[in-house]
């Protein structure tokens, strides 16, 4: 049941093969979130002794939601293919031939914290299919910068489940009712230019370059530090939880290239993290910086699992470290 959700769809003119994939994202959600909210008693916290394509040991909770969205989602007529950070290659689901589209997923964002009962989330990114003869989609359709993406969105597991989407405008914001459907919330999200808070993970400080230390040395210095005013630092470990918290009241999320890194750009993954979040973020007034090239919805996209450095939030604070080559 996804009856307000199905309204705003409406609202934005969505295509109705686009609307009717987002709305199948969104169900598989609603399943998620039930094996989330009962996952220690399941043991579905522990892990499965499995790793994904990132050399990261996937939790058993990791690998259902990640079955759920490749078994709901293809039910979309529209779908193409999809690709998600758990899986090497991409999953072609019907041939290209006219419109259609491609899906991205990081199926559990912040798995780590399932055990701690921390909030964690789905974060999922759509792309245009490219128009061409009959055949299987392949990983160079999906090679796409983050501008040509028709929607993207999270969801997040925590006290209440909540679905943040951006079709053609600033994010809008559902909340899971008890009857399975998406309720308008009403909340606008706008992020204020002035950062008051940063999210960063402060224990990686010996890594970063030594501008980025300086950088964060002067917000915790607050107002005896360079820029004259105190800071909040928060850290959930958990990116949809961290930019969530960015996207209802303001400030800055880092993950910054460090030394460990060599010469990887980042440490987050561009078509599965970075680029949706940041197509939430600068469609609520904030700003990015890949630490590069300027945007992150500009960086070239040159493989299916690319890392990039992150830097989103207060248009101010971005503008600042992006003067900075940080």
């Amino acid at each position: 049941m996804s009856t307000g959700l199905e309204a705003y769809l409406r609202e934005q003119g969505a295509p109705q093969s686009l609307s009717e994939l987002i709305l199948a994202t969104a169900d598989a959600c609603v399943e998620i979130a039930q094996l989330v909210r009962f996952g220690a008693a399941g043991d579905l916290a522990s892990a499965s002794g499995a790793e994904n394509v990132q050399g990261e040991v996937q939790k058993k909770l990791d690998i259902l939601a990640n079955d759920i969205l490749l078994r709901d989602c293809a039910k979309a007529a529209g779908l193409k293919a999809m690709a998600s950070e758990e899986m090497d290659d991409v999953v072609p689901v019907r041939d290209l031939d006219g419109e259609g589209w491609l899906l991205l997923f990081d199926p559990l964002d912040g798995s780590s914290n399932i055990d701690v009962n921390v909030s964690i989330g789905t974060i999922f990114s759509i792309l245009p299919a490219p128009r061409t003869e009959a055949r299987p989609a392949i990983e160079a359709d999906f090679l796409q910068t983050g501008r040509a993406q028709a929607a993207a969105g999270y969801v997040v597991y925590g006290p209440q489940t909540t679905l943040v989407l951006t079709v053609t405008g600033a994010p809008a914001v559902f909340t899971l009712a008890a009857d399975g459907s998406w309720t308008p919330s009403g909340a606008t999200m706008s992020i204020p230019a002035k950062a008051k808070e940063f999210a960063i993970n402060a224990s990686n400080h010996r890594h970063w370059s030594e501008p980025m230390r300086a950088h964060v040395e002067g917000w915790l210095a607050g107002a005896d530090g360079p820029r004259g005013r105190d800071f909040n630092m928060r850290w959930i470990a958990s990116m949809v939880a961290d930019v969530h918290r960015v996207l209802t009241r303001g400030g800055v999320f880092l993950y910054p290239w460090d030394k460990r890194m060599g010469e990887k750009a980042g440490k987050l993954r561009l078509l599965y993290e970075a680029n949706p979040m940041t197509l939430l973020v600068e469609r609520a007034g904030g700003a990015s910086f890949d630490g590069k090239n300027g945007s992150i919805l500009d960086t070239p996209v040159t493989g299916l699992h690319q890392r990039v450095s992150v830097m989103l939030g207060a248009s101010e604070e971005i503008a600042i470290l992006i003067e900075a080559g940080l």
